[in-house]
């Protein structure tokens, strides 16, 4: 991977630069490859994609805990790579995944279990597709 800036062919020729940010990170859209459902957007480092490139298993690098971590290494769960894509500028990946289990940390299928609706002062969240699929408590000794 190069991550040279030559516009024309990171657009439109077959060279694969992913664009880091200053963090050293791209950010990768994880959905479902049968129902092209999104399950979740985290984010990669050099090492985790190189390491999602080789072992066709999701790999992630996690800012909070500062560290790489494959997708189910705890829970089971784990994204098993049936495609991999780059948007235009090549500053985001989208992976479709067969995810086993669920890919939200709190038990569901989807990190996104919540809809924006506006209301009376401005915006608040209703729970839609929110059904739980582990008890986080139990797999991750919370």
């Amino acid at each position: 991977m190069s991550t040279t800036s030559d516009s024309n062919d990171i657009e439109e020729g077959p060279s694969f630069r992913p664009k880091f940010d200053a963090s050293g990170l791209v950010t990768c859209v994880a959905t479902d490859a049968a129902t092209s459902e999104v399950l979740m957007v985290a984010h990669m480092n050099e090492e985790a994609l190189r390491k999602t490139i080789a072992t066709g298993e999701a790999w992630y690098y996690s800012r909070s805990r500062k560290s790489l971590w494959r997708k189910g290494e705890t829970s089971g769960h784990v994204q098993r790579v049936v495609e991999m894509r780059t948007d235009c500028d090549q500053d985001a990946i989208w992976i479709r995944v067969e995810q086993a289990g669920a890919a939200c940390h709190t038990g569901r299928r989807s990190c996104f279990y919540r809809k924006v609706e506006e209301a009376s002062g401005g915006a608040r969240l209703s729970f839609v597709d929110a059904d739980k699929v582990f008890d986080p408590k139990a797999v991750y000794r919370k």
